[in-house]
C-alpha cells in the first residue's frame, strides 16, 4: 500500500486537472455538425440564492464523441420560456480533453425565481431547460427523492410522474448509472457494451443514460441534486477495496476515470473539485430558512470493509462482526464528518435533512441482533453513532436521512444509544431496477422494531412536502417496471409534525 498509493494519487490529480484546467487548445473555428449535437440534454444543478450551474455535452452522430478540437459554446438565460426576457449571455469552452462537456456556473441573479436556459454550437439550439435560484425566505419545498437506476431492469417512465409532480427539486442518491449486467434478471433493453472499465467505457455508458428521452425531461424540468454511490465505479466498493481484490493501484485508475466521466456527465459545479487533490460531492444545498439539506458522499472516504480480506469489498452478511462496532471506523471520512458535525451544530432552520446513499437505520437480520449487511452503515456503527449524537443537538429539531440503495421502500424511526427518539430515515426504492430476491432481509418486523414500514415489490421514488407546519411523505410506486407507460400510485404515506423527530401514518 506504501508504494502503490503515489500511483493512485496520480491518477486522480490527473483526472481533477482534465476537469478543472481549461486547456490551451486552439478552438475549431470549423467545426461542423452532422447531427444534433445536444442529443444528451441539458441540465441545472445545485441552486444557491443568486445562482446555479448549467450543463450539455456536445456529440457526435449516435451520441458518439465530438470529432472536433475545442468548440465555442453559447448560453442564454431567460425570465421567461419563450426567451423574451434575457437576462444573462455568455460563451464558453467545450474541450475534447472534457468530452466537449460543458459546465456554466452563474452568480449575481435575483433569488427564489424560475429562469429558462438554452445553448448554441455548431449551427445548432439546445432544448430549453428550467433551472432556480433557492428563495432567502421559504414557506414550502417539494422534493422528488430517486436512486439506482439500472437501464437493462426497467424503463425510466417513472420520470413523468416526477416532472408531473413539479418538484423544485430531483435528489439523486446514487447508482445514476450501473457498470454491471445481470445476465439471469429480465431485461427491457440492452447497454450495447461490456462494462466499463476505463474512462471511455464510463464515457459511453453516461453517454448512453443521457439519451432516455424521459430521463432528459427530468433534468430539464427542474435542478438536480446528485451524489454517487458505487455502481458508477462498481459494485460495493469502498475507498480503493474492491470486489475483484484488485490493488489499489491498479483499482485507483479505474476509479479516477468513472469519477471523471461522472463530473462530466452531471449538474454539479466545477468548484466542488477545481484546485483540489479529489473530488469533493459533500456539499449544502439549503432551501431558504425552511430546510437545510446536507448532501454526504459515503463511498470515497470509507474503511475497509469489516471482518474482510485486504482490498475486497463486497456486501455481504456479516454475524457477530467485532470489527464493525470498532471507532475509529468511518463511512463519511474524518473531514466530511467534522463538516457535517459544525452544520448541526450550527443548525438555524426548522427542517434538517441528510440525503446520503446506504441504509443508515440498523437492519438485523436476526433475532439475537448480530447478524446485518456490511456495505450499510451497520459496518460503521460507531460513525452511525456519533452522527446520531450530533442530530440530538438542541439546534436539530426535525431531521430526517434520506437514503436509497436496497431497491425498496422502507421507513424508520431512529433511536440514541438511550433509546430516545432521534429522527426518521427515508429509504426511496429504486427508480428503475429490480427488487431485491426475496427473504433478503429476514423477519423484518421481528427483527427490527424501529422499522416503521417497509415494501420490497416496487420501483418508484419518494415525494417529500416540507411547509412551516409539517414534512409530508409519499412513497410512489410504479406498477409494472416492464412497461414505458406504466401507472404511478401512492403506495404509502407518513407525515412529521413540526418540532417532532418521529414519523406519523398520514
Amino acid at each position: 500500500m506504501i508504494f502503490e498509493e503515489p500511483w493512485h494519487r496520480r491518477a486522480l490529480l490527473k483526472a481533477m486537472a482534465a476537469l478543472a484546467a481549461a486547456p490551451l487548445v486552439a478552438v475549431d473555428a470549423f467545426a461542423r455538425a452532422d447531427a444534433d449535437p445536444f442529443a444528451l440534454g441539458v441540465a441545472s444543478g445545485d441552486p444557491t440564492t443568486d445562482g446555479f450551474v448549467l450543463w450539455t455535452r456536445l456529440v457526435g452522430p449516435r451520441a458518439e464523441r465530438l470529432a472536433a478540437a475545442a468548440v465555442v459554446v453559447q448560453y442564454e438565460i431567460a425570465t421567461d420560456p419563450q426567451f423574451r426576457t434575457i437576462v444573462r449571455r455568455g460563451r464558453g469552452g467545450a474541450h475534447p480533453e472534457r468530452a466537449h462537456a460543458v459546465h456554466v456556473e452563474i452568480a449575481d441573479l435575483p433569488a427564489g425565481r424560475p429562469y429558462w436556459y438554452r445553448f448554441h454550437a455548431l449551427g445548432a439550439t439546445s432544448p430549453t431547460g428550467r433551472a432556480v435560484t433557492a428563495p432567502k425566505v421559504a414557506d414550502r419545498l417539494r422534493l422528488a427523492v430517486t436512486s439506482c437506476q439500472h437501464w437493462e431492469q426497467a424503463w425510466f417512465g417513472a420520470y413523468r410522474d416526477i416532472v408531473a409532480a413539479d418538484p423544485d427539486l430531483i435528489v439523486q442518491l446514487g447508482d445514476y448509472i450501473y457498470e454491471q449486467s445481470y445476465p439471469d434478471l429480465p431485461r427491457v433493453r440492452a447497454f450495447g457494451s461490456a462494462e466499463p472499465r476505463d474512462l471511455d467505457g464510463y464515457r459511453r455508458r453516461h453517454a448512453l443514460y443521457k439519451t432516455d428521452s424521459d430521463l432528459q425531461a427530468a433534468h430539464r424540468a427542474c435542478p438536480w441534486i446528485v451524489t454517487w454511490d458505487d455502481h458508477e465505479v462498481l459494485n460495493d466498493y469502498a475507498s480503493l477495496a474492491n470486489r475483484e481484490g484488485l490493488p489499489p493501484a491498479v483499482f485507483g485508475l479505474r476509479r479516477a476515470a468513472a469519477y471523471q466521466a461522472y463530473f462530466e456527465h452531471m449538474p454539479i459545479r466545477p468548484s466542488l473539485w477545481r484546485g483540489r487533490r479529489e473530488p469533493r460531492l459533500y456539499r449544502a444545498a439549503d432551501w431558504g430558512d425552511l430546510a437545510s439539506l446536507s448532501v454526504l458522499d459515503t463511498r470515497q472516504y470509507r474503511s475497509t470493509p469489516p471482518c474482510a480480506a485486504p482490498d475486497v469489498a463486497r456486501n455481504i452478511r456479516i454475524d457477530g462482526c467485532v470489527g464493525a462496532a470498532l471507532p475509529a471506523r468511518t463511512i463519511m471520512g474524518a473531514a466530511q464528518e467534522r463538516w457535517l458535525s459544525n452544520r448541526l451544530t450550527r443548525e438555524q432552520r426548522p427542517w434538517t435533512m441528510i440525503a446520503q446513499q446506504v441504509f443508515f437505520a440498523p437492519l438485523w437480520l436476526d433475532g439475537a441482533r448480530k447478524a446485518t449487511f456490511s456495505d450499510q452503515w451497520d459496518g460503521y456503527a460507531a460513525n452511525r453513532t456519533r452522527l446520531l449524537q450530533d442530530m440530538q443537538q438542541p439546534a436539530v429539531v426535525s431531521p430526517v436521512v434520506l437514503s436509497g440503495d436496497v431497491h425498496s421502500f422502507w421507513a424508520n424511526d431512529l433511536t440514541g444509544v438511550d433509546n430516545a427518539a432521534v429522527g426518521s430515515e427515508i429509504v426511496t426504492s429504486a427508480i428503475a431496477a429490480a427488487p431485491p430476491p426475496a427473504g433478503r432481509f429476514g423477519d423484518v418486523g421481528r427483527n427490527n422494531p424501529h422499522v416503521r414500514f417497509h415494501e420490497v415489490q416496487h420501483s418508484g421514488w419518494v415525494r417529500i412536502e416540507i411547509d412551516r407546519s409539517e414534512l409530508r411523505v409519499d412513497m410512489r410506486m410504479t406498477h409494472d417496471r416492464s412497461n414505458r407507460d406504466s401507472i404511478v400510485r401512492s403506495g404509502a404515506s407518513f407525515v412529521i409534525p413540526a418540532g417532532t423527530r418521529t414519523l406519523q401514518t398520514a
